[in-house]
């Protein structure tokens, strides 16, 4: 009996798939895994435990003592390699696939839940595609930063998806080749990612919480004290894989955190 073997475009669409799907989602009933199994031709089953074979790669998920399903192939390794740190062309190249199979690549969807305004350099000379492109960039980091730490804000734990932020612990203005990195992002509320772009709240390379002295000499009251100010000293909740890159924590402490 002949094996179907997974062509390099499907793994591609599975590997963007892992990275925007938290651990405990990878099963054959993910409303997410159903429908891109049948954009690429696969099965929910086979598809969720490519997601797993990933996992198996994967050093943040494997170091916890879980272990995926450990029969990663050679070519999902190959795809992980060449992916793993080259999140721009695996956003795109994963919208790319997904696109032409569907017959559809005038539609990319996006979640309009955060709508926090990126600086678009190539717009008016690229137009549509161009926007498109942004905005599945944008669709991409915010769908891994917000699955790696379960929907939940990791400083006050808020579970609220409308209210979360893909939050760039290195602005997207400074640092273009991290711009997608989800190791360049926290999962914050509204509220504690505006504190975090202003610099009024950061994160140390110990993954501790620490707050400026600016909003703790505010007299605010009880909200800014219960939501933000004694937040101060305590631990970051903790992403399953994509944890933070202690040289973007060390970045945003000393350039942008109002001490």
């Amino acid at each position: 009996m002949a094996i179907n073997r997974w062509s390099r475009e499907q793994l591609i669409v599975a590997f963007a798939l892992y990275c925007q799907t938290s651990f405990g989602k990878m099963h054959k009933s993910n409303p997410e895994i159903v429908r891109t199994a049948k954009l690429i031709g696969r099965t929910p089953s086979s598809l969720a435990m490519k997601l797993v074979n990933f996992a198996s790669l994967d050093p943040a998920i494997t170091k916890t003592g879980r272990k995926g399903l450990g029969n990663a192939s050679i070519e999902d390794k190959k795809v992980w390699d060449e992916f793993h740190a080259n999140w721009e062309q695996l956003a795109l190249q994963s919208a790319k696939v997904a696109g032409t199979l569907s017959a559809d690549t005038a539609n990319v969807e996006f979640d309009e839940s955060e709508d926090k305004t990126v600086e678009i350099e190539s717009y008016e000379a690229g137009g549509k595609r161009a926007w498109v492109e942004v905005r599945t960039k944008q669709a991409f980091f915010r769908r891994a930063v917000i699955s790696s730490y379960k929907a939940r804000c990791c400083m006050s734990g808020l579970d609220v998806p409308i209210l979360l932020i893909a939050s760039h612990i290195v602005p997207w203005k400074v640092d273009r080749f991290n711009r997608l990195n989800p190791r360049n992002g926290l999962c914050l509320s509204a509220l504690h990612d505006r504190a975090f772009d202003k610099g009024l709240i950061t994160v140390t390379t110990d993954l501790r919480i620490k707050v400026s002295k600016a909003l703790k000499k505010s007299e605010s009251g009880m909200f800014l004290t219960s939501s933000l100010v004694s937040l101060d000293g305590k631990d970051l909740l903790l992403p399953e894989k994509f944890f933070p890159n202690p040289d973007f924590l060390a970045y945003h402490v000393k350039s942008i955190f109002k001490g």
